[in-house]
């Protein structure tokens, strides 16, 4: 009977002691984890391949954004409208033509078809981010109330959807106050022949000498973009009503819509 006592305790034991290295070793796991940030694969028909480091550390809710979009598929055939010479290429506007951007069905199954916005993730609104303006860059980009009204700063800050924009030469000006969530690991070499093409003014300006030339001749189209994220799930951005300037411009103007 002893005996048999003693083989009990003795298998409790190696029990106990077979669990508490099972423990220790989850938390010496996930205390060691180190986890891989997503990296962005951008084909650009005719120009190659750009790859892109995400830094979901700096700018979770964007990041979150951008992979959404990608991996369902919204980036696909889109084009980058706006190239401007030593700043900057974008794109990102589902029609091409820099005037639209992504919708709550863009993100998710069931979504309802309608506008949606995020919270512009950036010093200036309230956001720690440390990411600097650098070539080769990626950020959001939203649009600028401001310079109707200096009482719009907030819809302004806020006002990013699905259009981004990579540097092609460093501007210290944009810190802190636009959303920079990337770098461009691989192909800038591809970014500066993007920079390259031919451009004109865009429809609807006048051809003056303050006009910002910016529409390209022959749009560089994306032929798709998708992101590895190493079996994490970033899950989706907690998305915000837009702001609806054309009704704002008619109550304080009496003119749009």
């Amino acid at each position: 009977m002893k005996n048999l006592e003693k083989i009990i305790w003795v298998i409790a034991l190696m029990a106990i002691i077979v669990l508490i290295g099972v423990v220790g070793y989850g938390y010496y796991k996930k205390s060691t984890f180190k986890a891989e940030n997503p990296i962005v694969t951008m084909e650009v028909e005719n120009f190659g391949t750009i790859k892109i480091e995400l830094y979901p550390d700096q700018a979770p809710e964007t990041v979150s954004n951008f992979i959404a979009l990608a991996n369902r598929g919204f980036y696909d055939g889109t084009k980058f409208h706006r190239v401007v010479k030593d700043f900057m290429i974008q794109a990102g506007s589902k029609d091409g033509d820099g005037t639209t951007g992504a919708k709550v069905s863009n993100l998710k199954d069931n979504g309802e078809d309608k506008d949606y916005t995020i919270k512009g993730e950036f010093l200036a609104n309230g956001v720690t981010n440390t990411i600097k303006f650098e070539e080769g860059t990626l950020a959001m980009a939203r649009a600028d109330y401001t310079q109707v009204s200096s009482n719009l700063t907030e819809e302004s800050f806020n006002s990013g959807c699905s259009q981004f924009f990579i540097m092609t030469k460093e501007n210290t000006n944009l810190n802190g106050y636009y959303t920079a969530f990337g770098k461009v690991i691989e192909g800038l070499d591809v970014v500066h022949k993007i920079e390259e093409v031919e451009v004109t003014v865009a429809e609807g300006q006048e051809e003056t000498e303050g006009a910002e030339v910016s529409t390209p001749v022959d749009p560089p189209k994306v032929t798709s973009i998708r992101v590895e994220t190493f079996g994490i799930d970033y899950e989706l951005p907690e998305t915000l009503t837009p702001f609806d300037y054309n009704s704002w411009l008619y109550q304080q103007y009496g003119i749009g819509q």
